[in-house]
């Protein structure tokens, strides 16, 4: 899978992209990152990629014209003549990471794992001029409700939640399965007065379970006695439970109808 990451700080991307996973899927060759600044896009001396908005205002806007024409570039098609979007192609995503996208999400990383191939468009300052939004990336994407300084550290964030979701990513592809937001836990003898799923549904939005590992007991904390006796059906179901009683304590917007 290919990733383009558009910005005006290329050495930003440095320490990121040089551990843990994402280090081991570019030295495997399961991803390919190319950065891209921005400004070799630009044409006056100052190296301009912003502007002030029309209609006043504070801050700076990036401008439409170098970021167009580096995802041309990147992409190595032009812009039609009739001034449309420009045709990624059914497995090319351009994303435009801003504060103001829809909210990236467990289900959105999966859609992105399908495809070949992301350019990211690093917004910065005030905003982006909206012809980028409006004909040039295929979605706008938040990563949450707040407001920063450029969008590096969304795309990075990104690209490390849609790398881990590639085949051979993480070397046990069970390891994907059975995070939160899974899609392939299953709810084990959850009693039905607690309005949560019943035995074998499927659970789509719902935090992972505890962990513990050694010592059993590390200063008067114990790991619970059901992990400890080797019943794997008892060790499932009090692990769908605690998932449940999580979710509800620390998201329950996510168990909301």
């Amino acid at each position: 899978m290919r990733f383009d990451l558009i910005t005006i700080f290329p050495e930003f991307f440095a320490g990121p992209l040089d551990y843990g996973i994402l280090r081991r899927a570019r030295e495997t060759g399961l991803v390919e990152v190319g950065i891209q600044d921005l400004r070799v896009f630009t044409k006056d001396k100052h190296r301009s990629v912003d502007d002030r908005p029309f209609g006043g205002g504070e801050g700076m806007v990036l401008k439409p014209e170098p970021l167009f024409e580096a995802v041309e570039y990147l992409l190595g098609q032009p812009m039609g003549a009739s001034g449309g979007k420009i045709s990624a192609g059914p497995k090319t995503g351009i994303l435009l990471l801003s504060a103001a996208g829809k909210l990236f999400d467990q289900e959105a990383a999966r859609r992105f794992a399908q495809l070949e191939r992301i350019v990211f468009i690093c917004g910065r300052y005030e905003g982006v001029d909206e012809r980028v939004a409006e004909h040039l990336a295929t979605e706008e994407i938040s990563i949450g409700n707040f407001v920063l300084s450029g969008g590096e550290l969304p795309a990075t964030l990104i690209l490390d939640a849609v790398t881990r979701l590639l085949p051979g990513a993480l070397g046990n592809e069970a390891s994907s399965q059975n995070e939160s937001f899974s899609e392939e836990g299953t709810a084990g003898g959850i009693s039905a007065e607690n309005k949560t799923p019943a035995a074998g549904e499927r659970l789509k939005t719902i935090l992972d379970f505890p962990h513990y590992t050694r010592p059993a007991d590390y200063r008067g904390w114990a790991v619970p006695e059901v992990l400890l006796g080797g019943n794997h059906a008892e060790v499932a179901k009090w692990r769908q439970e605690m998932a449940i009683l999580k979710t509800r304590r620390n998201r329950p917007e996510l168990l909301a109808g």
